[in-house]
């Protein structure tokens, strides 16, 4: 059976890289050492998944260092050297990712009561760091070499060090990108960037090489220059990825989904709403969210489901849960049919707002119309302009004395 993959799709690229970890020493070392191995979302086999892959990385990578350091020795190619301390740099980002992985799975202590997570993305950012400085510095020596061009002394040797070097940068590309994806690691992800970023320049140096053994050219000076300016546009994309995590992203919108779903799940619960995620590093999610339940409900049966709700979510989705009850009418004709007339006009100013929390209060000369308006961060309209115009809206139904109270809620995903 051949399969023919589309090499412009994440999917195939993906499926090797599965392929390649799945006949690898990664997953013949992982049944050896790490128990329960394709639990990924155990934050255990994580930490470990992590150690072991820094391992590995530090082994290869000293191993590429000293082949590439005697092949740019015996050729006298500033680009196989400085790529050969790239490589000897990449042990170094390999031993902070280790450790990163250690110190981010130790328990939460009095100084941080959210647990030491977030150590991974650190990691992950002093990776990036490391990457950007080895392409300075590459791009130092390249100019150098452009003022002093020298002959390249090339040799079986030499171009046999520097394709292993391609395929063993490639295979810890793969197997760092699979990993990455299974236990959502930014520290892995970067360092499979890395992997390829190596690659990638080991291959121009390869060129190069070449090009100078058959035409005379010396190009080794342009080609680094080439390899640096790649290395700074990997560390560059990289270090935003990591800053973006230590910030704070909104979550996933499959992640959403699927809280929602359970929690509506739930006959009790008629609606949700100001859903906040906290991210306090992997396998350390805490989530807030307002659950609408029937303003006539027995009050005990209602926090017994709650407590179950909780519960549901940190089993399945493997997050801390709190859950506010919303008391919400559900039974009186006229407050339900006001609701819809107010929702469809927040829908009509803009399809993504939502409504929550409407009461009706009648008084003796008007009317109050109490409710909140969650609308996305990206919108056209201000706070001010969304609450005018339903006041406005509002105000002109028919009937008694309308006067709405408007509460904006922004979005956290």
């Amino acid at each position: 059976e051949i399969h023919v993959c589309d090499w412009s799709s994440d999917v195939c690229s993906s499926d090797l890289a599965d392929h390649l970890e799945g006949m690898g020493m990664i997953t013949f070392l992982a049944s050896l050492f790490i128990k329960d191995s394709k639990n990924y979302k155990e934050p255990s086999v994580r930490q470990a998944y992590g150690v072991l892959s820094g391992a590995v990385g530090i082994g290869l990578n000293i191993l590429l260092f000293f082949g590439k350091w005697l092949a740019g020795t015996i050729s006298g190619s500033i680009a196989i050297t400085a790529d050969a301390f790239n490589n000897l740099s990449d042990a170094g980002s390999s031993i902070i990712t280790l450790i990163g992985f250690r110190l981010s799975g130790q328990e939460p202590d009095p100084e941080h009561p959210f647990g030491h997570g977030r150590m991974e993305y650190i990691s992950g950012l002093l990776v990036s760091v490391a990457i950007l400085v080895m392409g300075f510095e590459l791009i130092w020596s390249s100019i150098g070499k452009l003022r002093s061009p020298e002959p390249i002394e090339s040799s079986t040797l030499v171009f046999g060090i520097l394709i292993a070097s391609i395929l063993v940068k490639l295979y810890m590309f793969f197997y760092n990108h699979s990993l990455s994806k299974k236990i959502e690691s930014a520290a892995m992800k970067a360092t499979s960037v890395d992997s390829l970023s190596d690659t990638v320049a080991t291959t121009l140096v390869l060129i190069a090489t070449l090009i100078s053994k058959y035409t005379g050219l010396l190009l080794d000076g342009w080609f680094g220059i080439l390899v640096g300016l790649f290395i700074l546009y990997t560390g560059g994309s990289t270090l935003k990825e990591t800053i973006d995590l230590l910030l704070g992203q909104p979550p996933k919108q499959e992640f959403i989904d699927e809280v929602k779903e359970i929690v509506l799940g739930h006959s009790m619960v008629h609606g949700v709403h100001d859903l906040i995620v906290h991210d306090y590093g992997p396998g350390r999610v805490m989530i807030s969210l307002h659950a609408e339940v029937d303003v006539n409900g027995d009050i005990q049966d209602i926090h017994e489901q709650i407590d179950h709700i909780e519960h549901e979510l940190q089993e399945k989705l493997h997050c801390s849960a709190t859950i506010h009850m919303d008391p919400i009418v559900t039974d009186d004709k006229e407050v339900l049919v006001m609701k819809a007339k107010v929702e469809e006009m927040v829908h009509f100013l803009d399809e993504s707002f939502s409504m929550h929390d409407f009461r009706m209060v009648k008084g003796s000369t008007r009317t109050n119309l109490i409710f909140d308006v969650e609308v996305p961060r990206k919108t056209s309209y201000t706070d001010n302009e969304i609450v005018n115009w339903l006041k406005e809206r509002i105000h002109e139904l028919p009937g008694s004395k309308y006067f709405a109270v408007i509460q904006i809620d922004h979005e956290y995903y």
